[in-house]
């Protein structure tokens, strides 16, 4: 017998229980079901819930005069853009106009024209002619700076128009308008034009648009101030006994009102599993526990994308900004900080969202800090803390949104709303009703779980938009 021949006999013998036969008489060890879904879910840990009784929270405010600072949409057929005629009644001039026909006219007096980076689109001084939609790209507002030295004064991207002006004309005896900056493209840009004659040639044939401009240029100015609301009459650094002004605080005639939402969903168990299958852990609360894990996903979720009540949606157009270069660097996020500059509470950012932007802060030899929330090091800029959430979508260009937002009622700030003490209550604002047993022995339970959310003012939340996330960023 050679050697090799011994050795697995030897190793044939078996001289001791196997640990594969021992472990048929041993408790494993177990730990409860894991679900890789589960985030942190930072957005339902901060905001402050406010109980909303009825179901519905109604936000007042003071009364606020629309100021025409929207954004127009449009419509691609190849390589073919056109403006929305209805999108039109953005620009303030048009607001309320309501002829189908005749917008649709204007609509079809832009022509598209293509600029590349470095174009300049209207010079700073010269005389408003025309009307500029951006359909695509994003350009910049260069005005004076301090000794006359050129300062960038904003950024202008999808949505944006400027020389609304052109449509009303100047009265006679008055100097012509001219352009406040010099709009360059940043990037390669499309945009929509009309010159101010194409303009005039449609109202010259529409009775009903002159009126309309006409009414337009007759309306008084309506006190307000910086954020459009009707203006308190005040007097101040008086002597004597001067008449000191009569005022109120006007309302909103129609303040808006929220609904709270509902995600929910029947937990379904069998009897027989609920009965034997026990011990150690409880079947259903462990059925329970990752259900209620994915609701909660889900109402965070909501709470960002819905398209009635979701941060990304109700964040005012006037807070809203687009990155200078592409990726988020410090100025963009200092940027954002002017927008809420009253208390901010937190940033809220895709996860590869804030990895470019510690990639641009590394690029410029800038190390933002880190402040501690609960035990946790969280990354923050100017010591506003940065959280992540990957509920903010990422599009299919690798781009993402950035928000900031003041939290709180007392702060006029974000609120989340829920209901609490609602029959059957598993955790605030969710319960979990019993629902019988059917005839195939399936034990049910309705989760259901309420919520939504409100935006105070509109300088409580701001928004960084069109946030390049792709690899390299930095480098350009």
């Amino acid at each position: 017998m050679t050697e090799q021949q011994e050795q697995q006999q030897q190793e044939q013998q078996q001289l001791s229980l196997g640990t594969a036969a021992a472990r048929n008489l041993a408790t494993t060890t177990k730990s409860v079901p894991q679900m890789q879904g589960i985030t942190s879910r930072w957005l339902l840990k901060l905001l402050p819930w406010v109980q909303a009784a009825g179901g519905t929270y109604r936000v007042n405010r003071r009364l606020t005069y629309t100021l025409g600072d929207g954004r127009v949409t449009f419509v691609t057929t190849g390589a073919d853009i056109r403006v929305i005629p209805r999108e039109l009644g953005e620009l303030a001039p048009l607001r309320g106009f309501d002829d189908d026909l005749t917008l649709d006219a204007i609509a079809g007096r832009f022509t598209q024209q293509e600029h590349e980076p470095g174009d300049v689109i209207v010079e700073r001084g010269r005389p408003v002619d025309r009307v500029i939609l951006v359909a695509h790209g994003k350009l910049q507002q260069i005005g004076a700076g301090e000794f006359d030295a050129d300062a960038v004064h904003g950024t202008l991207a999808n949505g944006d128009f400027f020389g609304e002006q052109a449509l009303v004309g100047t009265p006679e005896g008055d100097e012509p308008a001219t352009w406040e900056y010099t709009v360059k493209a940043v990037t390669a840009c499309t945009v929509l034009s009309m010159s101010e004659s194409d303009f005039q040639e449609t109202l010259g044939q529409s009775t009903s648009l002159q009126a309309h401009l006409d009414e337009y240029r007759a309306s008084p100015t309506r006190p307000h101030n910086d954020h459009g609301e009707a203006a308190i009459d005040l007097a101040s650094g008086h002597e004597g006994e001067p008449l000191l002004p009569g005022t109120f605080v006007d309302y909103e005639g129609s303040p808006r009102e929220y609904e709270l939402s509902v995600a929910q969903t029947v937990l379904r168990v069998h009897t027989r599993v609920a009965d034997l299958y026990n011990e150690p852990m409880d079947q259903v609360e462990q059925q329970l526990r990752l259900t209620v894990e994915a609701l909660r996903e889900r109402q965070e979720n909501e709470l960002v994308n819905n398209r009635d009540f979701g941060l990304l949606h109700n964040t005012d157009l006037s807070q809203r900004i687009h990155t200078r270069t592409g990726p988020p660097t410090p100025d963009d996020m200092d940027d954002l900080l002017t927008l809420v500059w009253k208390d901010p509470a937190f940033f809220l950012a895709h996860p590869k969202a804030i990895a470019a932007f510690g990639r641009e802060c590394s690029a410029r030899g800038v190390y933002p800090s880190h402040v501690d929330v609960g035990g946790n090091k969280v990354p923050a800029w100017r010591g506003v803390p940065i959280f992540p959430c990957n509920k903010i979508p990422v599009s299919r260009t690798r781009t993402s949104s950035i928000l900031l937002m003041r939290t709180g009622e007392e702060k006029q700030g974000v609120v989340g709303l829920h209901q609490v003490g609602l029959p059957d209550e598993y955790q605030p604002g969710l319960s979990v009703r019993y629902m019988g047993i059917d005839d195939k022995a399936l034990l049910s339970y309705l989760v259901s779980a309420y919520y939504s959310a409100a935006v105070l003012v509109p300088d409580a939340l701001g928004m960084l938009e069109s946030v390049e996330i792709a690899h390299g960023g930095a480098a350009s």
